[in-house]
């Protein structure tokens, strides 16, 4: 069942994604060589605290911190520590916030200092994709035209999607239905109607499409050690054109 929210509840959840914006809007001051993923986490949950919300993610399934810090060939769920920021790498950052009993997720790919053009063509191209299938989020369209155009998309850059990680519902869980794969062939799937919310986030790797979880049991990287992107919005389905409720974490509208 794929909830529809009515529009006090896209209210709150607006309210929620305002303050995730927040927080991405301090942390990206930040992102620069020298600096430890530790300290970021830190900073993140003071903004969200101080916010009057929860962060959605420290605690969830035993998961240790605020946000998920992934470097270079890690696709998500790094763990924030002690280590610093490298000069030319690629830093996703995925995070969330509970406020007022509603869930807002998202995540962006930043640049550390200066970085190759393939790493940034990569960037691009995850974050370009994110955006064709957010373009799909409105009524009438099936669900997997979603995922099917995210992975046209991807592939004709000669890039893969991660098909072991998926997107999501959200709004009173974290994690709700339907499961969004980045994958797969249009005209499948739940037809989508105004109201219903999503997470919707493509996760792109260099090379292959496989990946492995670490011993800690939450990072999981590429499997062959090349370099992954990560981009996320949460996003409210309408009868037109889509409402992107964390757009303010980028500048392309």
């Amino acid at each position: 069942m794929i909830s529809i929210r009515e529009e006090w509840e896209i209210e709150r959840l607006r309210k929620s994604a305002a303050l995730l914006v927040q927080t991405f809007l301090e942390i990206e001051k930040l992102i620069i060589p020298g600096v430890s993923t530790r300290h970021l986490d830190q900073i993140a949950e003071t903004v969200i605290r101080d916010g009057g919300g929860k962060p959605a993610f420290k605690g969830y399934k035993g998961y240790p911190a605020t946000i998920c810090t992934s470097i270079d060939d890690v696709v998500v769920h790094g763990i924030p520590n002690d280590e610093v920021l490298k000069e030319g790498s690629i830093l996703s950052i995925d995070n969330g916030v509970l406020l007022d009993g509603y869930y807002s997720d998202a995540a962006k790919s930043f640049p550390v200092g200066k970085i190759s053009e393939a790493d940034q063509n990569l960037m691009s191209t995850t974050l370009q994709a994110l955006h064709w299938g957010i373009r799909k989020c409105r009524t009438g369209n099936h669900l997997s035209d979603v995922s099917h155009t995210i992975q046209s998309t991807v592939e004709a850059e000669g890039y893969q999607v991660v098909r072991a990680l998926v997107g999501h519902g959200i709004g009173t869980e974290l994690h709700e239905e339907p499961q969004i794969p980045n994958y797969g062939q249009p005209g499948r799937g739940p037809k989508l109607q105004e109201g219903m919310v999503f997470a919707i986030e493509p996760m792109v790797n260099t090379g292959t499409s496989e990946v492995e979880i670490l011993e800690d049991g939450w990072t999981v990287r590429t499997k062959d050690r090349k370099a992954s992107a990560h981009f996320e919005h949460t996003v409210l389905v309408t009868k037109g054109k889509p409402e992107i409720l964390t757009i303010g974490i980028e500048d392309r509208k």
